[in-house]
């Protein structure tokens, strides 16, 4: 009987510590420096509640296409609770991607968030790895809308004869990113090069 007990409450206590915690009020914008509250949620102080207006819950920082003078030829533009007071408790944040006609986003992965890609311009072409390495792959028009499972390696490419724009939801505040580059101390080229040869179909670039 007590081990049985004693298994309830570990499996307690693991769910409890595992699972992403309940909001605890409404809201909680992150407050800026010197304006913190006696209150830590997620790791960021919350602002005053008699302060907050509904500013904290607006973003005009991905209103402007990124600066996509790189060798990748493209830009993400992310907005966490960081950058966006409003999102913070609330575990989203969002991203806003553009690409080149020869753009790309390579192969990389969110530990904390799957990732719900919406094309708003242009043409794409997207996939990712699943465990079992096989390999979802699709082209993406304009409204068209594609996921990206939790932890999986994906990657985006300009599929098009023209620039592309996409914006990116996640279910967590915090996403990060894994760039197998940074892993393994590979070069952009040859990651780029790796990327684009997981594409089964070459027309479709």
């Amino acid at each position: 009987m007590m081990k049985l007990v004693y298994l309830i409450l570990s499996c307690a206590i693991f769910l409890t510590v595992s699972a992403d915690s309940d909001n605890m009020q409404d809201t909680c914008p992150t407050a800026a420096p010197g304006e913190e509250s006696i209150f830590f949620i997620n790791g960021y102080p919350c602002k005053n509640p008699t302060e907050v207006n509904a500013q904290d819950f607006k973003s005009t920082k991905l209103t402007v296409a990124g600066d996509t003078d790189n060798y990748l030829q493209s830009n993400v533009t992310m907005l966490t609770a960081t950058e966006f007071p409003g999102l913070n408790t609330l575990g989203l944040s969002v991203s806003r991607t553009d690409l080149e006609r020869d753009g790309s986003v390579p192969l990389h992965s969110h530990p904390r968030s799957s990732e719900l890609l919406f094309v708003v311009s242009g043409v794409l072409f997207a996939g990712f790895v699943d465990t079992n390495d096989k390999i979802f792959q699709t082209v993406l028009r304009r409204g068209d809308v594609f996921v990206f499972p939790k932890g999986l390696l994906h990657f985006c490419l300009s599929g098009g004869f023209e620039r592309a724009t996409a914006l990116s939801f996640y279910n967590s505040q915090n996403p990060g990113v894994v760039n197998i580059g940074g892993v393994f101390g590979f070069d952009q080229e040859r990651i780029v090069n790796i990327t684009r040869s997981l594409v089964t179909d070459r027309d479709e670039l």
